[in-house]
């Protein structure tokens, strides 16, 4: 093992999760912070072929989305952190390339999902506030 590792190893030791969770992001921040959207897709049809190599779908995506979804062993889920991060910036990169009559199906599909379970559990006004906050955003 060399100085630096020596050092790493010595220096990671002493942090905390918290502390090691937010120099990660600092660092990829910093990383991609001159990449284009372009170079970012790119670089992610690049690497999934690599990453899904070896893995059994039919298998994984089940434990997944139950992990995700807060049940199986973490419990505490990471769909909100997936749904309010990941999913918008994955349909920005995904709808431009998708045929017309598809794209028309699934943004209805997904805009009907997100007001019915948005606005499950509001009163009759907190309900009527959401969608007209939703109607002028969409107008917009």
């Amino acid at each position: 093992m060399g100085m630096m590792e020596k050092m790493m190893d010595r220096m990671m030791g002493k942090m905390s999760k918290e502390e090691k969770d937010d120099m990660m992001s600092k660092m990829m921040d910093k990383f991609f912070a001159d990449m284009t959207p372009e170079d970012k897709q790119k670089m992610m049809q690049e690497m999934m072929p690599k990453m899904m190599e070896g893995i059994n779908m039919m298998e994984m995506m089940p434990k997944m989305m139950m992990s995700m979804m807060g049940g199986g062993e973490s419990q505490g889920g990471m769909m909100p952190l997936m749904m309010t991060e990941m999913m918008p910036m994955c349909l920005v990169m995904m709808l431009p390339k998708m045929p017309k009559e598809n794209k028309i199906e699934f943004v209805l599909k997904m805009v009907t999902s997100l007001m019915e379970q948005g606005g499950a559990g509001m009163s009759e006004e907190e309900k009527k506030n959401f969608v007209s906050k939703v109607t002028n955003k969409v107008k917009a």
